[in-house]
């Protein structure tokens, strides 16, 4: 992303964001409630466009092609909603089948199927297939959510506060879910979270971001050292701990 900027009326919630996201990393972005985190990551996804500025994939400005080239290079995206947006009246299977069908354009039933299977194991919710949302805990609903969007084949994976909700568990197996994405299936992953902890434990790179633009960025030991107020103040408000101890915690 180079110098992208978005304004909602007189506010202006991106002032001219600068980051990269390495290719096969964990990257978290950390931020206060209410500072653009979802804007930005809505801004990569195509959900909404930004005033000014590039995002650039493999070198390539998305915002300035075709409308039916944005999408196409889009769909090496996957998206992880916050609350999981699975369909309450489709079964678990008809979930998962969904991208399948409208992504990579598979009609045939038996192949869907095995794919479906394939997904379910991967996320360890074999034989739930038949299954209805609302018959799932928030645990699983975020793992189903998470065999949807591999379904689709993305390259690019995003996370939106992938464990608001959770109980302190069910965020650690999480996390440790993101991390075999990452590590197993080589997808490059973009998270946009408050959780400090996890995301020192998880995330290769650390982004903060804060009065519309990227206030420090690389490891979680430089982030965690660099001397910016509002951010120390975040870590240090957030967790009763040093950053020095965020630093020290056990990586995932």
């Amino acid at each position: 992303m180079k110098g992208l900027k978005k304004r909602f009326g007189s506010q202006q919630v991106l002032d001219g964001v600068e980051i990269a996201f390495p290719r096969s990393m964990i990257t978290a972005i950390l931020g206060q409630s209410g500072t653009g985190k979802s804007v930005l990551m809505k801004n990569i996804i195509g959900i909404i466009e930004p005033d000014e500025g590039q995002i650039l994939l493999e070198g390539q400005d998305i915002i300035s092609l075709p409308a039916e080239k944005r999408r196409k290079v889009r769909r090496a995206m996957g998206y992880l909603f916050q609350g999981s947006a699975l369909f309450d009246s489709f079964t678990v299977e008809e979930n998962i089948a969904f991208p399948i069908r409208e992504v990579r354009r598979i009609f045939n039933k038996k192949e869907i199927r095995r794919i479906v299977e394939e997904k379910l194991e991967w996320v360890q919710l074999s034989g739930i297939e038949k299954k209805y949302p609302d018959e799932l805990s928030g645990g699983m609903r975020k793992r189903v959510a998470l065999a949807r969007t591999l379904a689709s084949e993305p390259q690019i994976l995003l996370f939106d506060e992938p464990t608001t909700g959770l109980d302190p568990v069910l965020e650690e197996s999480i996390n440790q879910l993101i991390v075999r994405v990452n590590r197993e299936l080589g997808l490059t992953c973009i998270i946009i979270t408050h959780d400090i902890v996890g995301s020192f434990q998880l995330a290769d790179r650390i982004a903060f971001l804060a009065e519309g633009r990227i206030q420090a960025a690389g490891t979680p030991d430089e982030v965690a050292e660099v001397d910016h107020p509002v951010l120390q103040k975040f870590l240090e408000n957030s967790f009763v701990c040093t950053p020095e101890a965020l630093t020290n915690s056990e990586k995932i």
